[in-house]
């Protein structure tokens, strides 16, 4: 029987392979943007896009893994990308990375697994996947915390261009009545009447924006308060489907900062030594 190793087809088939393997991998890079990688850009990515553009051989895992996916997380929360509570905890004697929101939760693995359910999940999957690479840079995570107190939360935004927007319109309604009086003072042409009704009406129409905007402003704030506070930012309590999920208890900062780093292997690797 004649050995596969004496075949002279065989490295031209392995040649081969890597070519295509290079190829698509080039392919792949220049279809994405992996320095700003979303949902979207992984549902779209078929496997065979996955295998080409990460190296299994080369990802990070174990607690830098964990590390490195918080502080990106924390970054994407305080510039409000994600909505989401990040708690290191404990379960089986395994450090996990646990983000929850008043919707859903996602559990990172040191492994680079994740599980979960809702939009949380979905928005961690990507840092997940850009923080077992090498070559990405992660942030440094934010010193203060990422999520504010409700309290804190202002009423809206944008205060200056509505009160900009305010005299605008003010300025408008007393151009507009002043044409209308010296119509008809005046008897000035029809011309000036129909040039104050629309002035009187243009600065109507900007009242009622500025009034849109800040109810508007109103409403989201408010939102973004009762979401805070179903999360637990007041009380410290997660929320209840979180309980029936049995994710683990919080490890302690100074368990967190006392733990040892494990080095970063491949996945499903094993010392034979």
């Amino acid at each position: 029987m004649t050995d596969a190793s004496d075949d002279p087809a065989a490295p031209a088939s392995d040649s081969e392979e890597r070519e295509s393997r290079e190829q698509l991998r080039e392919r792949v890079e220049r279809k994405y943007d992996f320095e700003n990688f979303g949902p979207q850009d992984m549902a779209e990515m078929t496997y065979e896009e996955w295998e080409a553009a990460f190296d299994h051989g080369s990802w990070i895992t174990g607690r830098e893994l964990l590390d490195r996916v918080e502080a990106d997380l924390k970054n994407r929360v305080a510039n409000r990308d994600v909505f989401a509570v990040l708690e290191r905890v404990q379960q089986d004697g395994e450090g996990r990375l646990l983000a929850y929101s008043d919707e859903g939760y996602a559990v990172v693995y040191p492994d680079g697994s994740v599980e979960g359910r809702g939009t949380v999940l979905r928005d961690v999957k990507p840092s997940v996947a850009l923080a077992s690479m090498e070559s990405y840079e992660v942030p440094d995570a934010p010193d203060d915390d990422v999520l504010p107190d409700p309290a804190s939360v202002p009423e809206g935004s944008g205060e200056l261009g509505n009160q900009l927007m305010q005299i605008i319109a003010g300025v408008h309604l007393l151009a507009g009545v002043a044409l209308l009086v010296a119509w008809v003072a005046l008897a000035l042409p029809l011309v000036a009447a129909v040039a104050g009704f629309g002035f009187l009406l243009f600065g109507v129409f900007v009242f009622l924006i500025v009034a849109n905007a800040r109810l508007s402003d109103r409403f989201r704030s408010e939102e973004y308060r009762n979401r805070l506070r179903a999360v637990g930012i007041e009380d410290g309590e997660r929320p209840e489907f979180l309980a029936e999920a049995d994710l683990g208890e919080s490890e302690s900062p100074d368990e967190t900062a006392s733990s040892a780093p494990e080095a970063g292997v491949s996945p499903g690797s094993e010392d034979d030594g």
